[in-house]
C-alpha cells in the first residue's frame, strides 16, 4: 500500500470517524501495518486499542487479540460490529460459545470477513483451535494488557506465560503487538523477553496526567464524614470511591445515602442485573457516586469523572494509578484523594500470607512503593513518574503543582552529612540490604540477616543511631527519587548506588531534604495544613470544655465521667458542632436517650461556642448514621427481656461472642437499658461482681485494657466487658 500517511487518515475517518490521531497512535499503526513487532505502553484513555483495530481492518487475514477479561472483549466486539456493515468483522473465541456459535465463528474467518478475533489466553492453548488457526492468514497477534505476562506486574497470569510458544505454533513469522497501560522498567524488560521480541519497536507515552490532584490524608476514625463532606463539597459531580471489601463498600454507600448523596455500590458480589444497572446509572447521570471495590472500571469510559476516591490504599503503585487514572480523561479537573494508615497495609500483607514466598516477596515490595508514595513529602507527582522510569521536573513540567506536598511544602533541612552516610553504609555492605535492614544498620539494631553477614561487629554498624529510623527511611526515599540510588527488582528491592551515587561518595554536594509526613494512629497528623482539606482533627479548645463540662457534671450525679459520654463521643462533637438533641443523638455512641439524659449541657455550651467563635457549621457535618444493624439490635434487645442464654443470642445471628458484645456496648453506650443480671450471676459470684462495680465507680476510664491490668489476670477480657455492659446499663442509662 503506497503512500500511508493519505491512507491512514482516510481509513481513519472512513471507519472511526476521527479526522486526526490521537499521541503516538500514528507511529505505532504504521509501524504495526509495515509488519513489524511493536511494543506499545500508553496509560489508559490515550487510545491504546485503536493502534490495534486500525492496521487489523487495513490488513489481509485475521488479527488476534488476545485479552484476559471477557466482559472488555465483548464490549470491543461490539464497537468494532459498530464500525463495519459486517457483522462478523470482529468475533470472540471463549468456552462461552457452544458448537454452531464456533463453526460460524470458523467460517467467517475462513471466508476473509472477521478482521478482529478476541481470544482469551487459555482458548489458544485448545488443539483444535490451534490446529485452525494454522491453516488461515493471521494479520498479526496483539497481546492486551501484555503486563500480565510479568511476575512483577500487578495483575500477573501464569497462563499468559507461554505465549510465545503458542504463536510459534500458529505460524512462525506472525508480528507481534505487545500493549499494556502500565510497566515500570522491569515489567517492560519481562514482556519484551517473554513475548521473544526484543527487537520491538517501544512507543511509550508519557504518564503524565497534569489535569489530576493528588493528595493524601491520614485515615482516621471519622473516614466516613471526611467523605461525605468531600463529596458534598463536590455537589452534582462524578465520582468513583474505592474500598477494599464488598462489606465496606455496602456500608459506604449506605451511609452516603442516608446523607443525601445519590450512591449506589458496585462489587462482585452483586448479581449481573443489579451490576450492569448501577453501572448504567452512572454512565447515564442516573447517579453521582459509585462506591466500589476495584472489580468496577474496567472499560469504563466516562469522560467525566471528577474525583477518585481511595477509602483503602490500593495494593501498588500501578493499581493506584490505574484507578486514579479514571478520572479526569476529557482533560478536566480530576481529584484524586486517598486515605492512608500503615494498619491498611499490614492488613493487606496479612493476605498474601499464604502465598508462594516469591509471590509475597514481589508482593511486599509493591507494597513497600505504596508506604513510600502516601508517607513522602516530595512532590507525588514526581514519584509516580519516577516509578515508571519518567523523569519530571516540577518547575518546567506540567501540572507541576497539582498536588498536596507541592501546594503545602514541608520545611526543608540539608542532609548532605546523612546523605553520605547512607551511600557509604550502602557501598561498605558491599550493596546486599533493603531499606528496612539498611536503615537497622545505620541507627545499630541487629537481626537475623545481618548478624550472618556479621555486619553488625564492623566499625560503620550504628554509625547514625543519633536520629530515628523514620529519618533514615525518609532519606532513603528521597535519595531513590534523586536518583543516587536505585532498587534491583530481580533481588526484591536490594539498594545499589548509581553513577550519580558514586560521584556524591567521592565529592558530596548539598541535599535539601523535606520531613516525611508522620501518619499516628490517633489520626492527627502533620499532612493536615489547611483547615478546609481537614483530615478529621476535632476542635481542642472545644474538647477541653466539653471534658470540663463533663467532670462537673459527674461530680455532681456521683458517677465516673465516661458514665455520661465516652471519649469518642465528645471527640464527635468538637468535629461536628451539635447544636440540638436531634442532632447530638446522631453523634457517634450517644443515640436518643443518652441524648435526652445527659445533652442539655453540652448542647447550650456547643452553641454558645459556636456564636462566640464565629464557627461556620457545615449543615451536612451531622453525619447520619445507617440503621443497617438496627434489625440485630432489636433481636437483642428482645431476646435479652426473654433471658436468652448470650451464647445462644449470638450462635442464632452466625455471630462469635466477642462480635455479639461489641453490638450490645453500643446499644447500651448510645443509653438503652439492657438488663444482662441472669447471666452475670453465671459467670460472676456476688463479691467478684462487688470488686468489679468498685473498680468502675473510682476509675476515672472505663478502658478495658486498664481494667485488666488493674485486675493482673484475675478476669478475662470478656468478663470485664459483660461487667462494663451491665454497670453503664444501671448506672448510666
Amino acid at each position: 500500500m503506497t503512500n500511508h500517511e493519505i491512507d491512514l487518515h482516510a481509513e481513519l475517518k472512513k471507519y472511526f470517524g476521527f479526522s486526526q490521531f490521537k499521541g503516538l497512535q500514528e507511529e505505532v499503526i504504521k509501524n504495526v501495518v509495515a509488519g513489524n513487532n511493536t511494543f506499545v505502553i500508553m496509560p489508559t484513555g490515550g487510545g491504546k486499542s485503536l493502534c490495534y483495530q486500525l492496521p487489523a481492518l487495513i490488513k489481509e487475514g485475521t488479527a488476534i487479540v488476545v485479552s484476559p477479561l471477557i466482559a472488555l472483549m465483548k464490549n470491543q466486539v461490539d464497537a468494532i460490529r459498530g464500525v463495519s456493515e459486517h457483522e462478523g468483522v470482529a468475533h470472540v473465541l471463549n468456552s462461552s460459545l457452544n458448537k454452531s456459535e464456533v463453526k460460524r465463528v470458523k467460517e467467517d474467518i475462513t471466508n476473509g470477513i472477521t478482521k478482529l478475533l478476541y481470544v482469551a489466553p487459555e482458548s489458544l492453548t485448545k488443539e483444535d483451535y490451534v490446529e485452525f488457526l494454522r491453516t488461515v492468514t493471521i494479520s498479526f497477534m496483539a497481546v492486551d494488557e501484555a503486563h500480565c505476562i510479568s511476575e512483577w506486574g500487578h495483575d500477573f497470569r501464569p497462563e499468559y506465560r507461554n505465549l510465545r510458544h503458542i504463536i510459534k505454533r500458529i505460524g512462525d513469522d506472525i508480528p507481534i503487538v505487545g500493549l499494556t497501560a502500565t510497566a515500570t522498567p522491569k515489567v517492560q524488560e519481562d514482556i519484551l523477553k517473554s513475548l521473544g521480541m526484543t527487537d520491538a519497536v517501544t512507543f511509550k507515552a508519557s504518564f503524565n496526567r497534569p489535569n489530576l490532584y493528588y493528595e493524601v490524608r491520614p485515615k482516621t476514625k471519622n473516614v466516613d464524614a471526611d467523605i461525605i463532606r468531600f463529596v458534598k463539597q463536590n455537589e452534582g459531580k462524578s465520582g468513583i470511591i474505592y474500598c477494599l471489601s464488598r462489606k465496606r463498600v455496602e456500608e459506604l454507600a449506605q451511609v452516603l445515602q442516608v446523607n443525601g448523596v445519590n450512591a449506589v455500590p458496585y462489587h462482585a458480589g452483586l448479581d449481573a442485573k443489579t451490576r450492569v444497572k448501577h453501572q448504567d446509572m452512572f454512565l447515564m447521570e442516573d447517579c453521582d457516586v459509585v462506591v466500589a471495590t476495584i472489580a468496577f472500571g474496567m472499560g469504563i469510559d466516562k469522560p467525566d469523572v471528577r474525583f477518585v476516591i481511595h477509602h483503602d490504599i490500593p495494593k501498588s503503585i500501578e493499581s493506584y494509578y490505574q484507578e486514579t487514572g479514571r478520572a479526569g480523561r476529557d482533560g478536566g479537573e480530576g481529584h484524586c484523594l486517598a486515605y492512608y494508615a500503615y494498619k491498611d497495609i499490614e492488613k493487606l500483607e496479612k493476605f498474601m500470607s499464604g502465598k508462594p514466598v516469591a509471590e509475597q516477596e514481589i508482593g511486599h515490595a509493591l507494597l513497600q512503593e505504596v508506604v513510600a508514595f502516601a508517607e513522602t513529602s516530595v512532590s507525588r507527582r514526581k514519584f509516580i513518574l519516577h516509578y515508571f522510569g519518567e523523569e519530571f521536573d516540577n518547575e518546567t513540567g506540567e501540572g507541576g503543582d497539582m498536588d498536596d506536598n507541592v501546594r503545602n511544602p514541608k520545611p526543608q533541612k540539608e542532609a548532605q552529612e546523612d546523605v553520605s552516610i547512607i551511600l557509604d553504609v550502602v557501598d561498605k555492605t558491599n550493596e546486599k540490604y533493603k531499606s528496612k535492614d539498611l536503615v537497622q544498620v545505620i541507627i545499630g539494631k541487629s537481626n537475623a540477616l545481618i548478624s550472618s553477614h556479621k555486619t553488625d561487629q564492623q566499625t560503620f554498624f550504628g554509625v547514625g543511631k543519633a536520629k530515628d529510623a523514620r529519618h533514615w527511611m525518609a532519606l532513603i526515599r528521597q535519595v531513590l527519587v534523586a536518583k543516587l540510588l536505585k532498587k534491583d527488582i530481580e533481588t526484591y528491592g536490594v539498594l545499589r548506588l548509581t553513577d550519580a551515587g558514586h560521584d556524591f561518595l567521592k565529592s558530596p554536594s548539598s541535599f535539601r531534604m523535606t520531613e516525611d509526613h508522620v501518619f499516628n494512629e490517633g489520626g492527627d497528623d502533620s499532612i493536615v495544613t489547611n483547615a478546609k482539606g481537614g483530615g478529621g482533627v476535632a476542635d481542642e479548645k472545644l474538647m477541653t470544655m466539653l471534658k470540663d463540662l463533663r467532670k462537673r457534671n459527674a461530680k455532681a450525679l456521683g458517677v465516673p465521667p465516661f458514665v455520661i459520654f465516652q471519649d469518642p463521643s465528645l471527640e464527635d462533637m468538637a468535629l461536628k458542632y451539635p447544636i440540638n438533641l436531634d442532632e447530638l443523638s446522631n453523634v457517634h455512641g450517644v443515640g436518643e436517650s443518652k441524648a435526652k439524659k445527659y445533652g442539655k449541657d453540652f448542647i447550650a455550651l456547643i452553641q454558645e461556642y459556636v456564636e462566640d467563635n464565629d464557627i461556620v457549621r457545615p449543615d451536612d457535618m451531622v453525619v447520619k448514621s445507617t440503621g443497617s444493624n438496627s434489625a440485630i439490635k432489636l433481636y437483642i434487645i428482645q431476646n435479652v427481656d426473654r433471658k436468652l442464654p448470650l451464647t445462644d443470642i449470638a450462635s442464632s445471628k452466625g455471630k462469635e461472642m466477642p462480635e455479639l458484645v461489641k453490638e450490645m456496648e453500643a446499644i447500651v453506650f448510645s443509653g438503652t437499658k439492657l438488663n444482662i443480671d441472669y447471666w452475670i450471676d453465671e459467670i460472676l459470684d456476688e463479691d467478684q461482681q462487688e470488686e468489679i462495680h468498685d473498680y468502675f465507680m473510682e476509675s476515672e476510664t472505663d478502658k478495658i485494657s486498664e481494667a485488666v491490668d488493674e485486675f493482673d489476670g484475675d478476669y478475662e477480657e470478656e468478663e470485664l466487658r459483660l461487667y462494663r455492659i451491665k454497670f453503664m446499663s444501671e448506672v448510666a442509662n
